[in-house]
């Protein structure tokens, strides 16, 4: 918010007395600096941050602040998971500008108040909110700049997928996004980036090229492989650890809008699932087959497959005609689809406000164990799970070339509950609980986009890169500011 703006939120009784001439632009001066609000610092101890010292941050915005009773405050601090929208940050400060999100930083920093960063607000744990701290909006710098001839796209650290793909598409040229469009670039692609060209072009953050960071120091730092190429590999997985990313630069790739593919259904049982390991084995890199198992309409699980071929027609007609003649296909069809809608199809299944819970973990093959579990599991119809399909490209990076170590895993599975009824909550996670802990003897690691777990098995979850990490961790944010994450603590 603005002064004026600022003058208008009548917090409380006490705080709207406190600001002579609320409603009209007042100098800083005007202010009873004895007015406090209620916060929450990093540690989770209940602090207070004078009006006088948020009406100067207000001020020196070129993007708005919201308080609790303002305005635009509910909008503001939206997130995607309705399990933690209800949260109420103390503040939301909604930048417009790098330098709007140093000034945010170092008023978090000096009082060592509770950050999040929400770029999308797509975060299944909720970490990108938070009761009483301060929320880091970055919703409205979505610029994305397109240097068709130098294949590769600018794009501001709060701009969605849908904003990446539309304007990249548009010169036929693409870099590995996620399937659903309304996801965040940011946290997207600092946990690695998956989708469905990464068996083609590698994870986001294999064609991530450069990205701008404000650290907890309030520092403004480029990382690239020329430039502290350090921070540059750690971002490259390590989450939202060391900074706020206020810009990233990918490499492009050439690309047909349209592509081959389609959606098929199977029945779920152990013939299919020894199908899919075999494609598993077999697909070209420009393949990506990702099996749901989802109810069909007469409620019986049902095995539905999105299939993306990124290459020759042709060749992909000819390279997926297996899935067409193997015996339990039920239904679907393959052919021309526009790439565009096929990122957006599942918008609507993943709106905004849902109850969301989800569980996952890599797999480097589907054994006969692993087979029989989720012929049981998914046919309990209690949950939802599905696959991504690994490999190809993603595999032939060095586990220490990036922080993201799970280079060698054939797909991520995931198993997740969703609802628009909160009283239906504590049956789902159980479900959810139930089938991915009979799943994780056989899971090598977790992606920690989309699973919470343990500070431990978080830790681990990085293998040999994570005593690297917890260096940069100690070199770029020595007191954990940036510690709503799959979080690296810091040793010093």
């Amino acid at each position: 918010m603005r002064r004026r703006t600022f003058c208008k939120t009548t917090l409380a009784a006490a705080v709207a007395a406190a600001i002579p001439g609320c409603g009209r632009d007042m100098p800083p001066a005007a202010i009873d600096v004895g007015s406090l609000i209620p916060a929450v610092s990093s540690a989770g101890e209940e602090i207070s941050i004078e009006t006088v010292a948020i009406g100067e941050l207000a001020d020196s915005l070129s993007g708005n602040l919201y308080l609790q009773a303002d305005e635009g405050y509910a909008a503001a601090k939206r997130v995607w998971n309705g399990m933690f929208d209800q949260k109420q940050p103390a503040m939301v400060v909604q930048c417009l500008s790098t330098d709007d999100v140093v000034n945010a930083v170092d008023f978090a920093r000096e009082r060592n108040l509770l950050v999040s960063v929400k770029g999308g607000g797509y975060s299944y744990p909720g970490k990108c909110t938070s009761d009483g701290g301060m929320m880091i909006d970055l919703s409205q710098m979505s610029a994305v700049d397109v240097d068709a001839d130098g294949m590769r796209a600018r794009v501001d650290g709060g701009a969605l997928l849908s904003h990446l793909d539309t304007a990249t598409l548009q010169h036929n040229l693409l870099t590995t996004t996620g399937v659903v469009s309304h996801t965040g670039v940011g946290g997207f692609t600092l946990g690695g980036g998956m989708g469905r060209t990464d068996r083609m072009m590698g994870l986001a953050i294999d064609n991530l090229l450069s990205a701008t960071v404000v650290t907890a120091s309030g520092d403004v730092v480029h990382a690239s492989e020329e430039e502290n190429d350090d921070l540059f590999w750690g971002l490259r997985g390590g989450g939202g650890n060391f900074g706020v990313v206020t810009e990233f630069v990918y490499r492009l790739h050439p690309f047909n809008p349209t592509i081959f593919g389609g959606g098929l259904i199977y029945d779920v049982d152990k013939d299919f699932l020894e199908f899919y390991a075999e494609l598993l084995d077999t697909a070209p890199d420009e393949a990506n087959i990702e099996p749901a198992f989802v109810p069909g309409e007469d409620g019986n699980m049902i095995a539905s497959v999105s299939v993306t071929w990124g290459g020759d027609h042709a060749a992909g007609e000819k390279a997926l005609a297996s899935m067409l003649a193997f015996p339990g296909l039920k239904g679907g069809e393959l052919g021309p689809k526009s790439y565009q809608a096929i990122q957006t199809q599942l918008d609507g299944v993943y709106a905004h406000g849902g109850q969301n819970y989800l569980k996952s973990g890599f797999l480097n093959e589907l054994t006969p164990e692993v087979i029989e579990i989720m012929v049981d599991f998914v046919n309990r119809g209690s949950t939802v799970s599905w696959f991504q399909h690994l490999g190809g490209a993603t595999s032939r990076v060095a586990p220490d070339a990036t922080a993201f170590a799970h280079r060698k895993v054939a797909v991520n599975f995931g198993i997740e509950y969703s609802s628009q009824d909160p009283a239906q909550n504590e049956a789902g996670i159980a479900a959810v609980r139930e089938f991915y802990y009979a799943l994780e003897p056989h899971m090598a690691g977790f992606y920690t986009n989309l699973h919470d777990d343990t500070e431990k098995k978080t830790w681990g979850n990085y293998g040999p890169n994570y005593p690297r990490l917890v260096e940069l961790k100690n070199q770029y944010d020595p007191t954990n500011l940036f510690r709503l994450n799959a979080n690296i603590k810091p040793t010093v």
